[in-house]
Order: C-alpha cells, then structure tokens, then sequence
C-alpha cells in the first residue's frame, strides 16, 4: 500500500535520525540560544524539536522542558543528549494534530525550523497560541519562501521544496494576531549546522509576545 504523505514525512525524519551522527549537530539553534537567555526560566514546548538540540539546551538553562516530534528515532537521540548533559525533558511522539496541551500553560513556545504541512501550519501556530500564557513568548525561526531557489541551488542548505511549507513575514503577523513584536525579520544567514544546514539561506525570525487580554 502506498504511505500517505504523512507516512513519508514521518518516514524522512525516523531515516534522517536514526544515524549516529547528530543531523543538526548537537549546539543549540544561535538565534534561539540568544533570545532564550533573555527570559526567566519556566514551562517552554518545544514542537518539533528533532534530536533535542534545543530542547536539552532549555533544559540547561533551567527551563522545564517539554518536546515533540513525529519521529520516536529523534525522541531516541535527545533523550541520549539530554542524559550527556545531565538534564531531563519530557519528550512526546506524535503530530500536534493528536496531542494536546493545557490551554494557557507555557511561558514560551519555541519554533526552530518547525515546517509542518502546508494546510496545517497555520491552524497548527493557532493551537500553539492557544496552549501559550498571556504575556508568553514566541520565538520563531524558520525558513523563508525565499529560499526555495538558493536551496535548489544548493541543495546542502536544506528546508522543504514545497513553497507552501516555507514562511513570510506576512505569515507570522496573521497567525500571532495582536502580538507584541519584539522582532520580525527576513535574514540571510550563513548556516553551519552539521549535515543538513550549511551555506547561505534565507530566513524569517520573529519573537513575539502574546497579548496579557484577548481583543
């Protein structure tokens, strides 16, 4: 029987994981070390968190960590990382689409290079909103529509061929409606990150803050 597109997504990433070389490296993300440090610790989710590089770096900070990710090899890989560093997180498989979290339970949401399914994605940010605090954080990073060209031109940088997978600015404004924005920009960015990232890419990045009162 032929997978589903679903399948073959989950399938790439168990695949990619399932190595002994860590895909991204095991160095947290630099824009999400950098903002993260900005707030107190508390309750971060982390969607999509792959090997855990970022998850397990919250988790050195002080953070309470709780990660997921379709692929039970990536679950496998930052349990591993976090025991390196002598850290614990809470690591769940799964699609967004079939976990669920407490409404207004997170202090922030880190989304590093979390490309969900085209049709998904923004129903996918809205669910993330809605397990956010008031006040909570978003910080986000992931590739822009503009990159799709660099990438089929170097296939090394990495990021999906499906140009609906990829982000605007406009995308982040829509779907973090009413957000405070400490940060919105398009970057180029020259990425090193083991195996999958590396060369000049173009990125979108926003942080913002999720209003104390809905309008």
């Amino acid at each position: 029987m032929e997978q589903t597109w679903d399948e073959q997504y989950k399938q790439l990433w168990d695949d990619r994981y399932k190595k002994e070389e860590y895909a991204y490296g095991k160095a947290p993300d630099a824009f999400f070390e950098q903002w993260l440090k900005k707030f107190e610790p508390g309750l971060i989710l982390m969607p999509a968190d792959g090997e855990g590089r970022n998850g397990v770096f919250a988790a050195t900070l002080g953070w309470q960590v709780t990660a997921f990710d379709l692929s039970a090899e990536g679950k496998a890989k930052a349990l591993q990382l976090a025991l390196q560093r002598g850290v614990s997180l809470a690591y769940l498989v799964g699609d967004l689409q079939q976990l669920t979290f407490n409404e207004e339970s997170f202090d922030v949401i880190g989304l590093i290079f979390a490309h969900f399914a085209a049709e998904k994605k923004s129903q996918f940010h809205q669910k993330l909103d809605r397990c956010l605090k008031p006040g909570g954080i978003v910080i986000f990073e992931a590739f822009s529509k503009n990159n799709l060209q660099l990438s089929l031109n170097n296939p090394h940088i990495g990021g999906p061929k499906d140009i609906d997978m990829l982000f605007s600015k406009e995308n982040l404004v829509a779907d973090f409606k009413d957000y405070e924005i400490l940060l919105l920009e398009e970057e180029e960015y020259i990425l090193n990150e083991s195996s999958y990232h590396n060369g000049k890419g173009l990125v979108i990045r926003f942080v913002g803050r999720k209003p104390l009162t809905s309008k």
